[in-house]
């Protein structure tokens, strides 16, 4: 009887545990419970079990902010690159850190503080919420910014509100102030028509030496 349980053991008993199972079979031998042939058919089952291949491991899931698609991809790219850190700062996150970052300055710059969730922010952004919460943690451990939390219930609460607190960021948010598109990034700016029309009176009392394109009949033109 006690030899089958001890064949048992060897045969369930991960690898690592087939010491104890060989230590129990040489107390019981010691014993006198199992013969000195049964113990050495049972010691050949362990070495046989130690010198079977290890089964190979199954492939780690990964998870984190890798993106689920190409959209996402392009989308963390863009707010990545879309300058809305000061470059001091943005060295000290990753690409998918700073493009969580980046909307967060985009949405200050447009309504003073951001109240976005963080499933928003990540969505916009193409990154995790793990992301998210990485790169806020980060920034408000570094005293970039600020976070408000909102509890209304003990089982509800409000979007955090995320403020800007840096004067270098600040600073930089205003001069790369640009229209935003939170669909993904700085939208183009559009350019200034520097063409400017002038109407002109012709003073016949003036010599026509400054005035170009008259030919003979030219007269000092005056800006009206």
């Amino acid at each position: 009887m006690l030899v089958d349980q001890i064949r048992a053991a060897i045969t369930a008993a991960p690898r690592m545990r087939l010491p104890d199972v060989a230590a129990v079979l040489w107390k019981a031998y010691g014993a006198g419970q199992v013969t000195e042939a049964e113990a050495e058919e049972l010691s050949g089952l362990i070495e046989a079990r130690k010198v079977l291949p290890i089964a190979p491991q199954a492939p780690r899931k990964l998870v984190g902010s890798r993106p689920r698609s190409d959209a996402s991809m392009e989308r963390r790219r863009r707010w990545a690159a879309s300058g809305r850190l000061p470059p001091t700062l943005a060295m000290k996150f990753t690409p998918a850190e700073q493009a969580v970052l980046a909307v967060v300055a985009g949405e200050v710059a447009k309504r003073g503080d951001c109240r976005l969730h963080i499933d928003h922010i990540a969505a916009l952004a193409g990154v995790s919420r793990s992301t998210v919460k990485n790169a806020i943690r980060e920034a408000r451990l570094l005293g970039l910014l600020t976070v408000e939390e909102r509890q209304q219930t003990a089982w509800r609460n409000l979007s955090n509100v995320v403020r800007i607190v840096s004067r270098e960021w600040l600073a930089w948010n205003r001069l790369a102030r640009r229209p935003v598109s939170l669909e993904g990034g700085v939208k183009s700016v559009t350019g200034t028509h520097t063409e400017k029309r002038y109407s002109c009176k012709l003073s016949p009392s003036e010599p026509s030496s400054s005035c170009r394109g008259a030919g003979s009949q030219a007269r000092l033109w005056h800006l009206e």
